[in-house]
């Protein structure tokens, strides 16, 4: 897609700090790192959500990430390798790979909570369309 700022990074036309590439996906710095080594992974075919994406490249960049996150954690001493999946900052499928620390300070998600019922109705939501 020729306005994809991440399909332009594939593609070489912008330049990035490369940690990983072959003929399906390219890993690089992430120019706003929630902690220093903060990368991400896209599929160089340009899908934007992931539920889009075939399910040989979903198997194939998920064993990249643990081998990404192996990577990272020895490589930079960190605790752990937080690892998430969004969609609406740049519209291509991507993986952030996070080194976290124990006590970095940065925030955990926020939570919400149920309403009485409100759970069940959730739930029967989504199973009834699976």
């Amino acid at each position: 897609m020729q306005n994809c700022i991440f399909c332009k990074i594939s593609n070489g036309d912008i330049p990035s700090e490369k940690i990983y590439e072959d003929k399906n996906f390219i890993s690089f710095l992430d120019i706003q790192p929630v902690s220093h080594g903060h990368i991400l992974i896209i599929p160089k075919k340009h899908t934007i959500w992931m539920q889009e994406v075939d399910d040989e490249t979903i198997s194939e960049i998920f064993k990249l990430s643990k081998k990404l996150m192996l990577g990272i954690k020895k490589g930079l001493n960190c605790d752990y390798v937080q690892l998430s999946v969004s969609g609406t900052d740049i519209p291509h499928f991507h993986i952030h790979l996070i080194p976290r620390y124990f006590n970095d300070g940065l925030s955990e998600w926020p939570t919400k909570t149920y309403e009485e019922g409100q759970s069940s109705e959730t739930a029967k939501k989504i199973t009834q369309v699976l």
